[in-house]
């Protein structure tokens, strides 16, 4: 005889008339239109079609975006440009973040940040930042909601990245990105 490890009272809950919704009809109908929606999409993205933006953080020109439709769907990636003797704007986000030095060549700063997890989250940023030197063809790591800034040290010539982010955080909540300093004149 096997014994019973649910009771009655709570076959009876589990099984009460609730409101019914088609959450999982729904699923799969979106999911359809965005298979169909993405064999649209550009799988070669071609030089003149990427945009350029003045943004707060300076002039990058946008290599995969999520607003440009591409098959890829987990990074942005886009060129930045760093004038001469200039720095970037200040930023952090809770992705990583990579670049690459196309040319040019410079340094970064990186603010460290201190994280603890009791009742709630509570950051707060090294007050001293991290110097990291690069030049052409480096690759330079950034982790995860380090605050940091991009710097030409060069007084003469343009320094150019190729920078990397992961958008994939984005949808668990954790779209946390914030300016805070703005690039020279933009």
């Amino acid at each position: 005889m096997t014994k019973q490890i649910v009771d009655a009272i709570e076959r009876a809950r589990a099984h009460a008339a609730t409101r019914e919704v088609d959450f999982f009809a729904q699923a799969l109908e979106a999911s359809a239109a965005f298979r169909e929606e993405y064999e649209g999409r550009m799988g070669v993205v071609k030089a003149a079609d990427m945009p350029f933006e003045r943004s707060p953080d300076g002039l990058i020109k946008h290599i995969i975006h999520e607003q440009m439709q591409t098959k890829e769907c987990c990074l942005d990636i886009y060129q930045q440009f760093l004038p001469a003797g200039k720095a970037s704007g200040k930023h952090r986000h809770l992705t990583e973040e990579i670049f690459f030095v196309v040319e040019g060549s410079g340094y970064d700063l990186h603010w460290d940040v201190r994280f603890d997890c009791k009742d709630e989250f509570e950051f707060s940023w090294e007050e001293t930042p991290k110097r990291f030197e690069w030049s052409q063809g480096d690759f330079v790591y950034i982790p995860p909601y380090c605050a940091h800034q991009h710097f030409n040290s060069d007084p003469d010539n343009e320094a150019r990245i190729v920078v990397v982010n992961s958008r994939i955080v984005k949808p668990m909540g954790f779209d946390w990105f914030e300016q805070l300093e703005r690039a020279e004149g933009f």
